[in-house]
């Protein structure tokens, strides 16, 4: 009986994953940078930052990866340039009183990408719009990227596709998210 109590309490376990779940890495949000940045008509680059973010890399039973990632738009700012800082939280841009996250969702991906770099497909949403995108991992600079180094990722996106077509004469519709992601605990060597 006692046999049959163990075999089942493993069936149930097994059913669950909670045998099997790995606990998720967190972003380690003190060391991480998640910025962007956008261009005017005239060549100005504006680079604007996302203060407050979270995000964490889950294992998924079969091994591969999947990443989320979330950053709130009433925190926002573009540096040194509160007018811009406005700008960019108003209902124009990133419209933060009514869409405060900009999330991020990745397709599983196979976890070898973080050594070699490669691209990171997901869905994107911006303004309550979502849309199927691609973050560039770039290739590390460490052997244990995300813990000695930063893990770098861009991704470009369409502004106009998610509802922020104002300002088309002034900016340009292209705005580039740039990544710096680190980990919290670095694995046992």
């Amino acid at each position: 009986m006692r046999w049959v109590r163990c075999g089942l309490l493993l069936t149930w376990l097994a059913a669950t994953g909670a045998a099997s779940a790995a606990q998720p890495l967190q972003f380690d949000t003190t060391h991480s940078r998640f910025g962007f940045e956008i261009r005017t008509r005239f060549g100005q680059k504006i680079e604007g930052e996302f203060p407050r973010f979270d995000g964490w890399i889950t294992v998924l039973p079969d091994g591969r990866h999947q990443v989320r990632l979330r950053m709130f738009t009433q925190y926002v700012e573009i540096p040194g340039k509160p007018r811009y800082t406005g700008w960019m939280r108003g209902e124009e841009f990133f419209d933060a009183q009514r869409h405060p996250l900009v999330e991020f969702e990745s397709d599983p991906y196979e976890p070898d990408i973080v050594e070699r770099g490669g691209d990171v497909q997901g869905r994107l949403t911006i303004r309550g719009i979502s849309r199927r995108e691609v973050l560039h991992l770039e290739e590390p600079e460490c052997a244990r990227p995300g813990y000695d180094c930063d893990l770098v990722s861009r991704g470009t996106v369409l502004r106009g596709r998610y509802g922020m077509d104002s300002w088309q004469i002034a900016l340009s519709d292209r705005v580039t998210f740039i990544l710096r992601t680190r980990l919290v605990g670095a694995p046992e060597s």
